[in-house]
């Protein structure tokens, strides 16, 4: 009993020395850099930036269309003619030459609500990129080599053009972004600390704007056809996040 009763006297004077030990070191273990993370303020901005990039190339859509009483009847007539426009284009080195369609169907005629089958209607389209200042002469002498369509012509720079810009187009919308930033923190009398983000949301081209003929036949002129380009715009996004 007597044994017992000192070991249960020294567990109660060493338990609570113990927990006080405990509860000493737990505060000392906390993190100071919870409390930094409180105290940073940041402000988020997003820049644009606008570059314009003269045009070089001019992309093209023609082809052959013919009709005839059968389908075997035109589908000749397309394939020679197609030949030959496609040879011509090889011939003249154009880049990026594609087939974009083929397309074979009847035709009917429609009297008092009956159809009746009159013959066949074929095309052959092909699209292809040639320097601006060709374009004019290879689309008359497309048409005297068997070509009957134009369906569009659009301009683009090529691809150097176009990183250059977009690389200045970056820097524009980081520069945007830095005034964004100034200007209200001037207002609040605060200043621009570090850049603690950065996210490039995209630096890119629109889709050229396409300059549309409508699908017709046509003679070559006397004249070489007047092809003239514009600009690209190749445009640029940049978030930045700024302590304050």
């Amino acid at each position: 009993m007597k044994s017992s009763t000192l070991a249960h006297q020294w567990l109660g004077r060493s338990w609570k020395p113990f927990v006080m030990t405990l509860g000493i070191t737990s505060l000392c273990l906390m993190p100071p850099a919870i409390a930094q993370e409180k105290l940073l303020r940041t402000l988020t901005v997003s820049g644009r930036g606008t570059e314009f990039v003269p045009t070089t190339l001019t992309q093209v859509r023609l082809g052959v269309e013919a009709q005839g009483k059968t389908a075997n009847e035109v589908q000749k007539i397309v394939a020679q003619r197609s030949n030959a426009v496609v040879d011509l284009l090889k011939s003249r080195q154009v880049e990026k030459l594609e087939t974009t369609g083929i397309n074979l169907n009847p035709t009917y005629r429609y009297d008092n609500g009956n159809q009746t089958l009159t013959g066949y209607s074929a095309s052959n389209i092909v699209s292809f990129r040639v320097v601006t200042s060709k374009a004019g002469a290879l689309l008359d002498d497309a048409v005297k080599a068997g070509a009957t369509r134009v369906d569009g012509v659009s301009f683009i720079a090529t691809e150097g053009a176009i990183a250059g810009a977009q690389k200045v187009a970056l820097k524009e919308a980081t520069q945007d972004a830095q005034a964004q930033a100034d200007a209200v923190l001037d207002v609040l009398n605060l200043t621009r600390k570090d850049i603690v983000g950065i996210q490039i949301n995209g630096a890119f081209t629109p889709p050229p704007r396409p300059m549309r003929a409508d699908a017709m036949e046509f003679k070559a002129a006397a004249a070489p056809s007047p092809v003239i380009g514009g600009d690209q715009q190749v445009e640029a996004s940049v978030t930045l996040q700024i302590s304050y």
